[in-house]
């Protein structure tokens, strides 16, 4: 697929060239010039003049100040917004009953910047320099919000471009080129990988498995990789699994899969959901490899524990149930709680404390719930290493992928009924509930 990609490239940039189409290299870049190049892209229709210039308009935005690229995304998100005179005249005709009508409503309401993207999109090597956009873009909306609605365009369409048709599934190993494996080093985001002897515990391993996704337009580029330990018990801690001098079980001996750290690649990807499309099929592929194996459980981190108790603990909120605030008011910043405190304290927070859309507020317990898991023991201790301990006191838990009730379970979710949990672990801590805590 790379082969072909970059004789695809090579092809269209011999047209361009033997074309001679393209910008002077005296016309100055700058932001004003870099839209009117982009309004010439959306009102030409000839490919290779198309190819050119989104060719030159990815290049002359790469070579933006990163003012200007503020600049440029502000100016654009004015001058190719929705054609507004358009649209009212349309909703004054509009017959609902006239099914062309309102199809063709929806391409007048589309902003005119989409239309500019797919067309940069067909440029050699569009893809990774959109992607590159969008990480600028996302860095300046945390300043600028009003670009905002820039940013939904990109996601619209990264949507449709990464849908899971597209997507193919590969399993790293240590025959894996070195670009890949240096990419996954790199782009490792739980557990971090020290050196290649750790990676190489990792992917080649007997009892170890890593896979990810590729995309075809970034045959080099994994867009988010899942690592399994198979192992022959749920796991209580991931020290064990980490640790390179353990020896290697048979893995056909192993009737357990552990998903121990799944790690989103692309920045610009933010809100493009692959996580539990990459979960279902390595599920199949462990099954056709592995038939011994029926258990599939995560160690998962609870990212932002301590950060909610402490901001309880400064907030005096009375409305959670006795033995919660007195397990919250006995939390310091120089000493862990015991084992019960922790444990009492993650159920609650990962069953009852809610985001505005009544989902769990915790990000890694609301992917596996909303993918159908549910939660069958919590951990404290589970993970020494220092941010661990500073983020949540190094607690983690086990969430099932009970394969019979994962469909039932996504559904309860989705509806806000209760979240899925051992009667086990519900019976060992004990809590009476008071109240849901909204935030």
């Amino acid at each position: 697929m790379g082969l072909y990609m970059n004789q695809h490239q090579n092809f269209l940039n011999s047209v361009i060239q033997r074309l001679g189409i393209g910008r002077s290299n005296k016309k100055t870049i700058n932001p004003e010039n870099l839209i009117n190049l982009c309004n010439q892209l959306v009102s030409k229709n000839g490919e290779a003049t198309l190819f050119s210039l989104a060719k030159i308009i990815l290049e002359d935005f790469e070579a933006l100040s990163e003012e200007q690229k503020k600049s440029f995304f502000t100016q654009l998100l004015k001058q190719f917004s929705v054609d507004r005179p358009s649209l009212k005249n349309a909703l004054k005709k509009l017959n609902y009953d006239d099914e062309a009508q309102l199809r063709e409503l929806h391409k007048i309401i589309e902003p005119k910047s989409q239309e500019l993207l797919r067309r940069l999109n067909q440029a050699p090597n569009g893809m990774p320099s959109l992607l590159k956009m969008r990480e600028s873009l996302l860095i300046y909306i945390k300043d600028s919000p009003e670009l905002k609605p820039l940013d939904f365009d990109f996601i619209h369409l990264f949507k449709s471009w990464f849908n899971r048709g597209f997507l193919k599934l590969e399993r790293i190993d240590w025959s894996t080129g070195a670009h890949v494996l240096e990419k996954i080093m790199e782009y490792e985001a739980v557990h971090d990988i020290s050196d290649w002897q750790d990676l190489q515990n990792r992917v080649a391993a007997a009892d170890r498995r890593l896979y990810a996704f590729f995309h075809p337009a970034l045959p080099n580029e994994p867009l988010i990789f899942i690592e399994v330990a198979l192992m022959n018990e749920v796991p209580e801690s991931i020290m064990p699994i980490l640790d390179t001098s353990v020896k290697a079980i048979d893995p056909y001996s192993a009737n357990t899969a552990v998903f121990y750290s799944i790690s989103n690649c692309q920045m610009a990807l933010k809100g493009v959901s692959f996580g539990s499309f990459l979960i279902k099929q390595v599920v199949s592929e462990i099954q056709l490899e592995f038939n011994q194996i029926k258990q599939f459980v995560t160690l998962s981190p609870v990212p932002g524990l301590r950060k909610w108790v402490e901001e309880v603990n400064l907030s005096d909120n009375n409305e959670l149930p006795e033995n919660i605030i007195s397990h919250i008011k006995s939390c310091d910043y120089n000493s862990s709680p015991d084992s019960l405190s922790l444990v009492r304290l993650t159920y609650y927070y990962l069953t009852q404390v809610k985001n505005k859309n009544g989902h769990a507020l915790n990000s890694v317990a609301h992917f596996h719930l909303g993918n159908g898991a549910s939660i069958v023991d919590i951990h404290p201790n589970a993970n020494d290493n220092q941010n661990a301990l500073v983020d949540s006191w190094g607690v983690m838990v086990n969430y099932l992928y009970d394969l019979d009730l994962v469909a039932k379970n996504h559904e309860d979710y989705a509806n806000q009924k209760p979240v899925a949990v051992s009667s086990k672990l519900t019976k060992s801590v004990q809590i009476k509930k008071k109240k849901i805590i909204a935030y």
